[in-house]
């Protein structure tokens, strides 16, 4: 197991970066304002059609810039030059955003399940991330909901922390997934197993045993997504630290 970097534990986490008023999430305005504020940064991460880790949250671009269609349909080169919508710049690389941060704030990274299915058609897009992350001295974390992506990260990266995206795997939540692959899942035994020092885990699911044993086990307990300071005093009771937007918590 790689340890996480205690300034994990130290500082809210900005989900997506500091978004708001002209500051889209993931943009780079958003990341240097949550740089200026001294909070952690999380983000996420998608392949581009070139094979390069472009920081952006969802699958297709409709709701975040005025374009179309999937992400992985276009090149980097085609991504930085479309904006994001409120912003100046367009949608940035993983490398960009590294520079931009350069270790004044810890940066925990989400890659997006390139499967569909949480199953194991993965590697590209931790391939661009390792890559990028290879000359990075800053504090860093890598997750994701799928374990397939965690394990080759742990392969590509042995020492960078890593850890696994947690909730209760609701059907609904993930319609493309089988129900055998969710129930497989729910039991989170990929954690111990992939030498996990770290879950990010719903704040909405904190009570899970499962959680607790985790815990227990040494297991760093982080949560998604933190909107107020009632949902912070709440997960705080488990979890060592939040993950944060619309509100500026301590």
């Amino acid at each position: 197991m790689t340890r996480l970097d205690p300034r994990f534990l130290e500082r809210p986490i900005a989900h997506r970066a500091l978004h708001g008023m002209g500051r889209p999430e993931n943009s780079v305005e958003a990341i240097e304002a949550a740089c200026d504020a001294g909070y952690g940064i999380e983000i996420d991460l998608q392949l581009s059609a070139d094979g390069q880790a472009m920081v952006f949250h969802d699958y297709d671009l409709r709701r975040l810039t005025k374009a179309t269609g999937a992400i992985r349909h276009h090149t980097a080169d085609e991504l930085r030059n479309i904006h994001l919508v409120g912003a100046r710049s367009g949608i940035p690389t993983l490398p960009e955003v590294l520079d931009r941060i350069d270790g004044r704030v810890p940066l925990l990274i989400e890659i997006k399940d390139q499967d569909g299915g949480l199953g194991p058609k993965v590697g590209e897009l931790e391939e661009a991330t390792a890559e990028a992350l290879k000359s990075y001295s800053g504090a860093v974390s890598v997750m994701s909901f799928n374990p397939h992506s965690i394990a080759r990260m742990a392969s590509l990266c042995p020492d960078i922390a890593r850890g696994l995206t947690t909730c209760d795997y609701a059907k609904d939540d993930w319609p493309s997934a089988t129900k055998d692959r969710l129930q497989e899942l729910q039991k989170m035994e990929d954690v111990t197993r992939l030498g996990c020092s770290f879950i990010s885990h719903d704040r909405r699911d904190l009570k899970n045993p499962r959680v607790a044993d985790l815990k227990s086990q040494g297991i760093h307990v982080l949560c998604w997504t933190i909107r107020s300071a009632q949902q912070e005093a709440e997960a705080r009771t488990v979890a060592e630290n939040v993950t944060f937007e619309n509100y500026a918590p301590a």
